[in-house]
């Protein structure tokens, strides 16, 4: 049986991540033949709770320092920021310089192009699955290249998520397709190419971090709600077959393989082990975890922002819940700079009136996010109040565009985000971009 380790962190992050190799070298080494190690963290951004533990991190390198390997960590961040910028806030840079590994910012390296060749669903098929390109950054065709000699270990937080259901193993790897080509088909296709990347490259280890607390109802919470939206696991999750991993992880939620879309395609396609009734779990027994958490937004939004949704077409996956959790945190954690007043249009299917019900209640500026709102009423919007007034956020949903969007609907800066000095936060785009950053930012 496929099996995967639930590790207890009350005993110690060090004696614990000792515990988790330990179990994992039973199997096979750790170490292939370079002394290679790349791990992939989730460095989404340096939202309090968002990304995985630096003292996780810490232990780990640790771990793989004393068994010889040449450590490296990787990730490029989510749309509308900047690896370097993230590795500097949350700890992660301070990590790597303490320990001596390497830090690779995915976003500042050249690229080569694959095809999101997966098999859609029927389901998908009916709505038109469009096969398009992606670019990876080098060091991932590389270890794609050299899969007998590197060791590549997937470092996700454990964490719901509000478009994906979870965000572990598999969809941690979305870090890899550059900020260019991840808003294209963000909808309801997301799930077969969370998968399509995953076919691509395996990790030959993946542990979930669960330490110091897993997050609920989506993955990128405010933290003014972290007394709600923060669960305390305490453990590590760990296998070296990802699919399985993950299938544990989401049943510490209470989540079953059915209710996440792109495990379950995962497992039709043969890329891992689904069936919980396979997977032989050591270290603790999941029949201790008995509720279920939502992973969806809290249904909790300012007042004086008009959300209007399409009653046709609206994704999840992009055009719904990226501009309504980046709307939460703005409007929640920043609540003595935000301003409300203005509107979100998302989705496909609007009424015909939708001019004259904004201007009867006082509405004359906002955002309209991804291409179906946009083409259906897009330019109507701008026409009655200008193009200054009315922001687009193309593909299926850009997130730096909403993000900048956001920023000046609601009379915010991106300094009002980042907690270190302008000149800091200036220095690091400017040496990201001298060194070719592709990342999408706000500016």
């Amino acid at each position: 049986m496929t099996e995967v380790s639930i590790v207890d962190t009350k005993q110690g992050l060090e004696s614990a991540v000792n515990e988790m190799f330990n179990n994992l070298e039973k199997i096979e080494p750790i170490l292939k033949s370079s002394k290679e190690v790349y791990i992939k963290v989730n460095g989404i951004d340096f939202q309090k709770h968002s990304y995985t533990s630096p003292e996780v991190l810490k232990a780990v390198i640790e771990y793989l320092n004393k068994i010889g390997a040449d450590v490296n960590v990787m990730e490029n961040s989510t749309q509308a920021n900047m690896t370097r910028i993230v590795f500097a806030i949350n700890g992660f840079k301070d990590i790597c310089e303490e320990t001596g590994a390497k830090i690779i910012f995915l976003d500042e390296e050249n690229t080569k192009t694959f095809e999101f060749k997966g098999k859609p669903s029927v389901a998908e098929k009916s709505k038109g699955y469009i096969l398009k390109t992606f670019r990876l950054p080098k060091t991932i065709t590389k270890i794609m290249e050299n899969r007998d000699s590197i060791t590549y270990i997937n470092l996700p937080k454990l964490k719901t998520h509000s478009m994906a259901g979870v965000t572990l193993g598999i969809k941690n790897q979305w870090g890899f397709p550059q900020h260019a080509d991840r808003g294209k088909d963000h909808n309801y296709n997301l799930h077969s190419k969370l998968v399509d990347v995953y076919e691509y490259i395996k990790p030959d280890i993946t542990i979930i971090d669960g330490a110091t607390g897993g997050t609920v109802h989506g993955h990128y919470p405010p933290t003014a709600w972290e007394d709600r939206l923060v669960k305390q696991f305490n453990i590590l999750i760990g296998g070296r077959d990802t699919l399985a991993v993950d299938v544990v992880g989401a049943r510490i939620f209470g989540l079953t393989l059915d209710e996440i879309p792109h495990l379950k395609i995962a497992y039709e396609r043969g890329l891992g082990e689904g069936d919980l009734s396979k997977i032989n779990v050591i270290g603790k027994d999941l029949n201790d975890y008995k509720e279920k958490y939502e992973w969806d937004l809290v249904q909790k939004f300012p007042e004086d922002v008009k959300i209007i949704k399409g009653k046709e077409l609206l994704c999840k996956e992009g055009c719904e819940n990226n501009p309504l959790a980046t709307l939460q945190v703005f409007a929640y954690d920043h609540k003595e700079k935000f301003k409300g007043g203005w509107f979100i249009v998302m989705g496909k299917g609007h009424d015909e009136s939708i001019v004259e019900q904004l201007k009867k209640e006082g509405y004359t500026k906002g955002l309209v996010a991804g291409y179906c709102a946009i083409d259906e009423v897009g330019e109507k919007l701008r026409k009655e109040f200008g193009k200054r007034k009315v922001f687009f956020s193309g593909d299926c949903n850009n997130l730096a565009e909403t993000v900048k969007a956001i920023l000046k609907l609601s009379k915010m800066t991106l300094f009002d985000l980042v907690p270190i000095s302008n000149e800091e936060l200036m220095d690091l785009i400017d040496t990201a971009n001298k060194q070719g950053s592709t990342a999408l930012v706000p500016l």
